[in-house]
């Protein structure tokens, strides 16, 4: 190792030690860090975070760059031209959630969006971070064939060669959402296009948009720690709890991962939340993957039941009872298309039961587990189950459930159940039942397991 690759990967460590453990930091430095090979972050960024969170957004970048992750920002202008507009007392109405473009307002929008560009090339420069402002010659457009947005553009194309040649030199470029006819006239295209756009051109290290909240917020105004599109997408997609511009960033991120290779994906995250959402394993906003299917079966004759043997020994590091499919007959099994995760359900009274809850650490990372359990929700409003006392999921499980009820060995957790009688069966009933799983040596591959009948996992976490 040369001296300045030592010095680099000094520097990363320091950085990187404050927001994450040293098992981070080492995978860090394994796969990502390289003196001879910078790797890109296409990073969007909203109008209302240059607006109010500059400072956050500069340190940020600069932090991206200094520990080898060059940001290539792309920046919005909304709440600017609102305020531009307004001052100027020029009439530019919403139109399909775009602004209308008339000829007054593109040559506010042009000036607003050039001003937006300085002041961040300005903050980074002032934090000795070097950056290239953007503003012209990236984007070809035409006219969106409404007649009724007016100067609103469409991406053609994208000229990536220039904004990839100052990256790789470890300058920052900071890209306007404006774009240009094969004529010269200049159009305003959504910003959120232009990092679709770009980051198909270029195949970056890392996709990410940064918002004022932080990720995708759901209807209980929480964050989404992981969105799993083929599952999720139809759902969100109409979502009323969903702004319009988070709408419209979801389906310019489908579109996006839909031509990246499958392992692909995007953060949403704040700008003060950025290093935790990279570079931990916990992360802090949302992650959006391609993902895969969750397949519902009622019973064991459309699975491959060593498959899921595997899988339930490998997430809960025990042995499953010979005879489990034998005795077993389930109401339902919600199964993801990997075999990676899934929930298996048996009717117990009349009442659904879950009676195993796996999914691997890989899975959970990539948000099937947290899309499992709401498709598993969607189809059984009513159920209960049952987890050892000393499960670390237990927190998140009491946020998902009406009630619990805890002995020193088990806590029982329902949901949809009001009559006392019924609820009162149901805790009896998973208090009585007998273990289907026994101890055997830890497999080193068993790193997560949601808990139910016999789980009592070393490692497990809230799935996705």
């Amino acid at each position: 190792m040369t001296n300045k690759e030592k010095e680099t990967q000094d520097v990363i460590v320091r950085l990187l030690t404050n927001i994450g453990s040293r098992k981070e930091v080492e995978q860090y430095l394994k796969h990502y860090a390289s003196v001879d090979a910078p790797k890109f972050a296409v990073v969007k960024v909203s109008g209302a975070i240059i607006d109010r969170s500059l400072d956050a957004l500069a340190s940020s970048m600069s932090f991206l760059q200094r520990v080898g992750l060059v940001p290539i920002v792309v920046h919005g202008g909304n709440v600017q031209l609102d305020r531009a507009l307004a001052q100027a007392g020029v009439d530019a109405p919403v139109v399909k959630g775009l602004r209308k473009m008339t000829p007054a307002a593109l040559e506010i929008a042009r000036r607003v969006l050039h001003d937006t560009n300085l002041r961040l090339v300005e903050a980074l420069e002032g934090l000795e971070t070097r950056a290239r402002p953007f503003t012209s010659g990236v984007v070809e457009a035409k006219k969106f064939e409404t007649p009724d947005l007016g100067l609103i553009g469409t991406i053609t194309a994208v000229r990536e060669a220039a904004i990839a040649q100052t990256a790789r030199g470890g300058v920052l470029p900071i890209v306007a959402p404006l774009g240009e006819t094969p004529k010269g006239q200049i159009l305003v295209v959504h910003a959120d296009a232009v990092a679709r756009a770009i980051a198909l051109a270029l195949k970056p290290h890392k996709v990410v948009f940064l918002n004022e909240v932080g990720g995708l917020v759901d209807g209980t105004g929480a964050v989404r720690s992981a969105v799993n599109l083929a599952e999720d997408y139809a759902e969100l997609s109409q979502d009323a709890a969903l702004d319009p511009e988070s709408q419209r960033k979801l389906v310019e991120i489908d579109a996006l991962l839909t031509e990246l290779p499958p392992t692909s994906s995007v953060s949403i995250t704040s700008p003060e939340h950025l290093a935790k959402e990279l570079f931990t394993h916990g992360g802090h906003g949302t992650l959006v993957r391609r993902g895969e299917r969750v397949v519902r079966h009622d019973d064991w004759s459309t699975l491959d039941k060593d498959r899921l043997r595997a899988l339930l020994e490998e997430c809960f590091a025990r042995k499953l009872d010979a005879r489990y499919f034998d005795d077993k007959a389930p109401h339902r099994v919600f199964l993801a298309e990997s075999y990676r995760a899934t929930a298996i359900l048996t009717n117990e009274h009349g009442v659904p039961y879950l009676d195993k809850f796996a999914v691997t650490n890989e899975a959970q990372g990539e948000g099937i587990g947290g899309s499992l359990w709401q498709r598993m929700r969607r189809d059984t409003p009513k159920l209960f189950w049952r987890s050892r006392a000393n499960n670390p999921v237990n927190g998140w499980y009491a946020q998902k459930a009406d009630g619990l009820y805890k002995t020193a060995k088990w806590w029982v957790f329902w949901s949809g159940m009001s009559d006392f009688a019924e609820i009162q069966r149901s805790v009896e009933r998973a208090l009585e039942m007998p273990a289907t799983f026994y101890d055997a040596p830890s497999s080193p591959m068993a790193v997560a397991a949601a808990a139910t009948a016999d789980a009592s996992p070393t490692s497990a976490g809230p799935p996705g």
